[in-house]
């Protein structure tokens, strides 16, 4: 890279810094949240089941708009659509916390969704544009990876505190005055990246995300007891569902750019790897969700404890992957993905035991341990593996869908043991004559969805050994083009 491109009279130190400051922000907004949901589930009267839309409407989005954000920056600049992500990021969180009802909250959730998947691939971008590649890229990269991993953490302690000391409001109120000052420090350490020009791929976008959004719609609309799935309107959802995400196959096979090239598809190891994304965050997503309230509601928790509650989880990942980084290189790929599986899964069965009675200690914390072993064992091989063999143009686009897919695949996962939790808990008040979300009917409920999770799991484990062929020399032999990879938050 030239220096004409860089602000050489910058220290590189203030861009990276910049840039992991914009990335940490989006990477903690699910955690930080996840604290705070029984708390918005008071103050603003959800629903037990419709509680979720608060962090699918953020999910859905972000998942959905990934891609579109990577290539907004490229055909407009990568420093101008940073700074528009940022700032609407920050916007919608600083108007999401004076929220005064359920609609206006779900609403800035997927304002800042759109933010975010426009803010964090166009960080990521940027460090190959601002930093050589050699020992100072890998610098960056590492600084940047580490922010990404330390986000989850980060956003359950803030999360605790700031419900704990001030309100639920202020998980949304923190982010408007980092957003805001990054946004205006941005043109001062960052140089512009060179337009690239090219299809914006709009309507690919508007396709497949509005079909998403629909069947997790139709999903959370037949968990409500006054509709279910004879339900016009979940008919009706459903239809409009296969309608769009039809028309985007239709879209991107005719497209000559684009947004998901289909022919990444064509390959088996790749198809393995998004299988097993994809029903990984399902399981996740969801565990915590039913989880952080469990904690609080059930066994009492305060906000700041709960946060201390998941922490072990994300050390443990760190910790595996660790481990798991330097096994590549001698173990197939295949065996760690399905062990990593098969450890989450059965975390997740043992998860589905849980009474109103429980302790954390002998009974939550080992289950999320064995959930965390999983995916430490899943997530470095699988993006090795995502990558290995793939032509060079496409290893960029084929590393930012395993975060698509796992963005995806925990607003519809979530959707559906959401499903699943209000059917049991209906029918467990019934049979027991109590309350269908009273610590029995909300523990029996989140049981059940556990147990759906541990058969994503089982899932995961038969696509990792039946369509993941990959060698350990070729796990390790990733294309140079995936650095510039669009990067989304990792599971929480």
């Amino acid at each position: 890279m030239s220096s004409s491109t860089r602000h050489d009279h910058v220290h590189p130190n203030l861009a990276l810094a910049v840039i992991a400051t914009a990335q940490l922000m989006v990477v903690l907004d699910v955690t930080i949240v996840n604290i705070a949901l029984p708390h918005m589930r008071t103050a603003l009267g959800f629903t037990p089941t419709g509680l979720s839309w608060v962090l699918n409407a953020y999910t859905l989005v972000f998942g959905g708009l990934l891609l579109l954000g990577g290539r907004a920056g490229d055909v407009f600049g990568r420093r101008r659509m940073f700074v528009v992500g940022v700032l609407i990021f920050a916007l919608a969180s600083l108007a999401g916390g004076f929220a005064w009802d359920k609609g206006w909250l779900l609403a800035m959730r997927a304002l800042q969704g759109v933010g975010g998947a426009i803010a964090s691939p166009t960080a990521l971008a940027l460090v190959t544009t601002t930093f050589d590649e050699g020992p100072e890229r890998n610098r960056a990269f590492g600084v940047y990876a580490a922010v990404s991993g330390a986000g989850a953490a980060i956003g359950l302690i803030m999360g605790g505190i700031l419900v704990q000391t001030l309100s639920w409001r202020w998980v949304l109120f923190v982010n408007a005055p980092i957003g805001i000052a990054l946004a205006l420090v941005t043109p001062l350490v960052l140089a512009e990246s060179p337009r690239t020009g090219g299809r914006l791929a709009l309507a690919d976008a508007v396709t497949s995300t509005g079909g998403m959004a629909a069947l997790v719609y139709a999903f959370i609309n037949a968990a409500d007891p006054a509709h279910g799935w004879s339900n016009s309107t979940t008919l009706g959802s459903l239809l409009v569902a296969v309608v769009l995400l039809a028309s985007f196959v239709v879209i991107e096979t005719r497209s000559s750019q684009p947004l998901m090239p289909l022919r990444l598809f064509a390959d088996r190891n790749r198809v393995g790897t998004y299988v097993v994304m994809l029903v990984t965050g399902a399981g996740v997503f969801a565990m915590f969700y039913f989880l952080t309230q469990y904690i609080q509601n059930v066994l009492g928790f305060s906000a700041l404890s709960a946060g201390f509650a998941f922490l072990p989880v994300s050390a443990t990942i760190v910790t595996v992957a660790q481990i798991v980084s330097r096994l590549v290189a001698r173990v197939p790929a295949r065996l760690l993905i399905a062990n990593g599986s098969a450890f989450a899964g059965a975390g997740l069965l043992w998860m589905s035991t849980l009474t109103p009675q429980s302790s954390y200690l002998t009974h939550v914390l080992p289950c999320l341990l064995l959930v965390a072993v999983g995916m430490g064992f899943v997530f470095v091989p699988i993006t090795l593996a995502a990558v290995a063999g793939v032509r060079r143009e496409d290893a960029g686009i084929a590393s930012a869908m395993l975060n698509v897919v796992q963005q995806v695949g925990g607003t519809i996962g979530l959707s559906a043991l959401v499903t699943i939790f209000g059917t049991a808990s209906r029918n467990f008040a019934v049979s027991h004559h109590t309350s269908p979300f009273g610590h029995a009917g909300f523990t029996h409920g989140a049981d059940m969805a556990f147990r759906a999770g541990a058969v994503f799991s089982a899932v995961g484990i038969v696509a990792a050994l039946v369509f993941i062929r990959v060698k350990p020399q070729e796990a390790i032999s990733e294309p140079s083009g995936a650095d510039a990879t669009v990067a989304a938050a990792p599971v929480p």
